[in-house]
């Protein structure tokens, strides 16, 4: 009797450690993130546009926490990485677009039917070239599809419906539409210019407010090592409202794209019966802004020498085209909350505290609204060394505005981070999903992509919503009203138990990154996991 007795307390006491390893505790509450929040959203920032006394001020703030937090200075200057930018602003009472059909001119209204990308380097001559109609305009090897093969493209400007076939895999779709990875393939065709209709069926805002900001400046980093659109003479993204002008004598019409690309279904190619005549007026100047970058040194004598990264960027859009009334795009999910919750997490661990085994390294981006570009140059010119970073784990706009049911892991099935992120919830209660939405290529839209071009495992947390529930009625709202308008400020409801649930799963995988002996490791049928080969 005495025997069993002791087996059950035995077998309880292994219980009670077992459900305590599964529930570690709480360490945030969500106030100091929103206190965080206040202050990186309020209108004196100025939205936090690249390069501007904002978003100055905003990294000057991170830099006095991550000090207050005792974390180590890891960039170049301090804590500072400082990047040059090119800027680029259209002028648009000086530029002009226009589909010619049997010699008449048929002006297009900028902003209304279509509007310049000065993304990339634009032509400053007078472009007339005959356009192509190319389905998604994606070359994928791995499918064996190609959109580009038997067209004569050469001297053309390409036309082509955002999205992918739903065969093709979330994230490879996603990879295949990178501005690089979409050129490539026209390039070495001939094709001298592109012509973007966003997919209807995945917009996140209207085109009304897409367009609002069109002349707004946009950037990319100085050096050739990073332009990866050369030979890229113009660019325009066409209203789909307005996109039937474009298929006139086709033999098609762009109700019958749209119908096909909802569903994501092959689309045809041809060549369109009208051609494209523009001009585009761009004024450049140059811009410096800086990543700022902190290191909490590991407890391994060994591992400490390795690093795992949490990212977020702290930039946003600054002062634009007014919204009812506001001009100031204060950005406090967008992502004010990340940056929050990297500040709560840095400072989590206190003074005599044991530190994780490997060392983390704190990243604060900036530009990521021109294009991901200052995570781009931290991927390219790390102030590590680069094959220290094992992992990286991104924040970037994880909207705390339902309660926490479930967490939404882009990369959930790349690499073990994946399987490491799923424990992390489930220790909280909290369920792990996929993309549900793959035509919003959410993988390639923020900064862990950078990471992962350069070999490194990667993965982005966000709070997420079940299919057809009442939740995702109120994410697609926060969408459409509030994504990169002034709306996303202080004034908006927000869950501070969702952010502070949200921080605790996050501390907790990092955690698990860094005490596990093994590196993390990209799974064998992952696309990306050729780059962990290529970068090596």
């Amino acid at each position: 009797m005495l025997k069993n007795a002791l087996l059950i307390a035995t077998v309880v006491a292994l219980g009670v450690t077992a459900v305590a390893q599964q529930s570690p505790a709480k360490l945030f509450d969500g106030n100091s993130w929103w206190d965080h929040v206040k202050f990186l959203a309020d209108d004196k920032l100025e939205g936090r546009e690249t390069g501007s006394e904002g978003l100055r001020t905003a990294e000057s703030y991170v830099v006095n926490q991550l000090t207050r937090a005792g974390l180590q200075p890891a960039g170049v200057n301090g804590f500072y990485q400082p990047v040059k930018f090119v800027s680029r602003e259209i002028v648009e009472k000086d530029s002009s677009a226009a589909l010619v059909s049997a010699g008449k001119e048929q002006p297009l209204v900028l902003g209304d039917d279509a509007y310049f990308i000065t993304r990339v380097d634009l032509a400053p001559e007078e472009i007339s070239a005959p356009l192509v109609f190319v389905g998604y305009g994606l070359q994928i090897p791995e499918m064996n599809y190609d959109d580009v093969a038997g067209l004569d493209l050469k001297g053309k400007v390409v036309v082509y419906l955002g999205g992918s076939t739903a065969d093709t895999p979330t994230a490879l779709s996603a990879h295949y539409q990178t501005m690089g990875e979409r050129w490539r393939p026209l390039r070495q065709a001939g094709v001298i210019g592109v012509i973007a209709i966003p997919n209807p069926a995945s917009m996140d805002i209207p085109w009304s407010r897409m367009s609002l900001n069109r002349a707004h400046p946009s950037m990319d980093l100085v050096g050739d090592e990073f332009n990866e659109t050369a030979g890229l003479k113009t660019s325009l993204i066409f209203n789909p409202a307005q996109a039937e002008k474009l298929f006139v004598g086709s033999g098609h019409t762009f109700a019958e794209i749209a119908e096909l690309g909802k569903d994501r279904k092959p689309l045809p190619r041809f060549p369109l019966s009208v051609s494209l005549k523009c001009r585009a007026a761009v004024k450049s100047t140059s811009v410096e802004s800086a990543n700022v970058i902190a290191k909490l040194p590991g407890s391994d004598p060994v591992l400490k020498n390795e690093y795992v990264v949490l990212s977020a960027h702290v930039d946003h859009i600054g002062i634009g085209a007014p919204i009812n009334g506001d001009r100031i795009y204060n950005g406090a999910m967008d992502n004010g909350s990340g940056v929050a919750a990297l500040l709560d997490i840095a400072a989590s661990w206190k003074a005599n505290q044991p530190h994780p085994r490997r060392s983390i390294l704190f990243v604060f981006v900036t530009a990521e609204e021109k294009g991901l570009l200052g995570s781009k140059y931290f991927a390219a010119h790390p102030t590590v060394p680069a094959k220290s970073m094992i992992a990286d784990v991104n924040i970037d706009m994880f909207l705390p505005i339902v309660p926490l049911k479930v967490l939404k892991v882009q990369g959930l099935a790349e690499s073990d981070l994946g399987d490491r992120a799923r424990e992390s919830a489930q220790a909280f209660g909290v369920r792990v999903q996929a993309d549900p939405q793959p035509l919003r290529n959410a993988f390639i839209r923020s900064d862990q992509y950078n990471f992962i071009r350069h070999g490194i495992p990667a993965v982005k947390l966000d709070v997420g919503f079940d299919p057809g529930s009442p939740d995702e009625q109120i994410f697609k709202e926060w969408l459409t009203v509030r994504y990169h308008a002034p709306s996303d400020d202080l004034a908006q409801p927000v869950d501070r138990a969702t952010a502070a649930t949200y921080e605790d799963i996050v501390r907790q995988l990092l955690v698990y990154i860094a005490d596990t002996e093994a590196r993390p490791q990209w799974k064998p049928n992952s696309f990306f996991r050729r780059y962990a080969t290529t970068s090596n």
